[in-house]
């Protein structure tokens, strides 16, 4: 009987490691290639059980049709063994009672058909019982072949003598009785053979379940992985951030869109670099006949050149006024290109808030002025460890930024307290608010709000961008706040002051 050979496969733990460190590290030449490799590597060990699925099936098929072929002729020869021991029988028996010896001859004929059918069987795959049975019908049928020959080889007159074939008889018939016994046996082992093949499959889709889920979560993050990488590096030059080296590991394709975002990164690198450049010059050649201007608009304004009309001066005031503005703006380039360049030093010293606002407000009390603007001030007595001119450009853009966009006749609110060691410093206004669209941007350089007055003049959009850079540098906050209406603006600064020792 042949039996199936189901090998128990067992996959080692060094090339499960290995395996794994192949797939993270592996970059194919394209992504195509990445995807298809996936498809590739997943499918793989469902094929593999399919075609032993496939197998064991075949070869279970295969030893049915052989156990039923074997079954169907120990059967058949187990039959014809009965018939040709009892036609053997009948043969003797008429020799003996004709005492003709030509009868013999059917008599010879089944003994050569039953010596044939003998060496069949012996071919086949039996049972013990059976082999014995085998044993005893040969040496039964060799005694009874023995004494028919001696009736053959008589002279004369057949001699009477009984030959006996009683135990070839039951012989042959227990055999035919135990023909179903290799059958029982062939089927019994087949479906030990199947229950054995059925438990090897089930083994290998408990395995293959999370097998193939691991290499699919595998490939999805070879997949996804490039294309995060790609997007982070975006949103980070998208930023601002441009001296981190875009680095993507995936296929050579997506390396190479990486060389491409680097040499991107590169030249807005040469172009911020430029841009500075161009804003310190311009803003330095821009200050020198400025303060001229100034300082000769002043003096007319003074009468120092002589006594002016009075539209005369109305004129110069106007010419001053707008001197200071255009002032202020190359202050803010200069700054800003300080900020950019890291240039902005903080030099720290104990400074009292109250006076300080008080200084900012005084300030810009003839722009408050020309739109009617009412401010309270709502500061207590505190102190704080700063650069004071850095320190008094951030409350002069929050003020001016309120100032421009508080409507005629409106308030403006500057609260200070002091809250678990912070200082937190609001400047609240009046006005329509900050647009939904511009909240994310509204600290970046050079942006211009949405809501914007028409009639005011148009700043370089670098006040709320210099205010939060320099609160940055104090380790504090800048930002903007829910209101219902209007808009807020909260500083919050680390309140630590400095300790003089006599």
């Amino acid at each position: 009987m042949q039996k199936l050979a189901f090998k128990r496969y067992i996959i080692p733990v060094d090339t499960i490691h290995g395996f794994a460190k192949i797939m993270f590290v592996w970059h194919p030449k394209s992504f195509s290639a990445l995807i298809l490799a996936g498809y590739l590597f997943a499918s793989l060990p469902l094929i593999f059980s399919l075609i032993y699925s496939a197998t064991a099936i075949n070869q279970l098929s295969t030893q049915n049709r052989q156990v039923v072929y074997k079954a169907e002729r120990i059967a058949h020869f187990s039959r014809i063994l009965v018939n040709h021991a009892a036609s053997m029988e009948r043969s003797v028996k008429l020799t003996s009672i004709l005492e003709d010896k030509s009868l013999l001859k059917k008599y010879f004929q089944s003994h050569d058909e039953f010596r044939d059918i003998l060496q069949n069987l012996s071919s086949l795959p039996l049972t013990d019982k059976q082999r014995q049975l085998i044993q005893i019908i040969e040496s039964s049928e060799s005694a009874i072949f023995h004494d028919v020959t001696k009736i053959l080889d008589a002279r004369k007159h057949i001699v009477q003598r009984h030959v006996d074939f009683s135990t070839l008889i039951v012989a042959t018939q227990d055999f035919l009785n135990h023909g179903d016994a290799p059958i029982e046996r062939e089927v019994e082992a087949m479906q030990k053979m199947a229950d054995q093949a059925n438990r090897i499959i089930m083994l290998l889709l408990a395995g293959l379940v999370p097998f193939v889920t691991l290499l699919a979560f595998g490939f999805s993050v070879l997949i996804t992985r490039p294309i995060r990488q790609i997007d982070n590096a975006i949103r980070s030059m998208g930023n601002g951030n441009l001296s981190s080296p875009v680095e993507i590991n995936g296929p050579q394709d997506l390396q190479q869109l990486a060389n491409r975002l680097n040499w991107m990164r590169q030249r807005l690198m040469e172009i911020e670099d430029q841009k500075s450049t161009f804003l310190q010059h311009v803003s330095h050649e821009l200050k020198t006949p400025l303060t001229s201007i100034r300082e000769g608009a002043n003096l007319l304004c003074e009468g120092v050149a002589g006594k002016l009309t009075e539209r005369q001066s109305e004129i110069t005031k106007i010419l001053y006024s707008n001197s200071l503005h255009l002032q202020k703006r190359i202050e803010d380039l200069l700054n800003f290109s300080a900020l950019q360049s890291a240039k902005a030093i903080l030099i720290r010293q104990n400074v009292a808030l109250k006076p300080l606002l008080d200084l900012i407000v005084h300030d810009q009390y003839l722009a408050m002025t020309n739109k009617s603007l009412k401010i309270e001030l709502l500061c207590p007595d505190l102190s704080i460890e700063c650069d004071q001119q850095k320190l008094g450009i951030i409350m002069d853009n929050l003020l001016s930024n309120a100032i421009k966009y508080s409507p005629v006749g409106g308030q403006i609110k500057i609260r200070v307290k002091e809250i678990n060691d912070t200082i937190r410093l609001d400047v609240i206004d009046s006005g329509p608010g900050i647009d939904p669209t511009d909240r994310e941007r509204i600290f970046d350089a050079f942006y211009q709000g949405r809501k914007a007055p028409q009639s005011h003049i148009r700043g370089t959009g670098l006040g709320l961008a210099i205010a939060r850079e320099y609160a940055l540098a104090h380790s504090g906050t800048l930002e903007l706040t829910e209101l219902e209406a209007g808009t807020c603006f909260r500083l919050a600064l680390p309140a630590t002051r400095m300790v003089v020792t006599a």
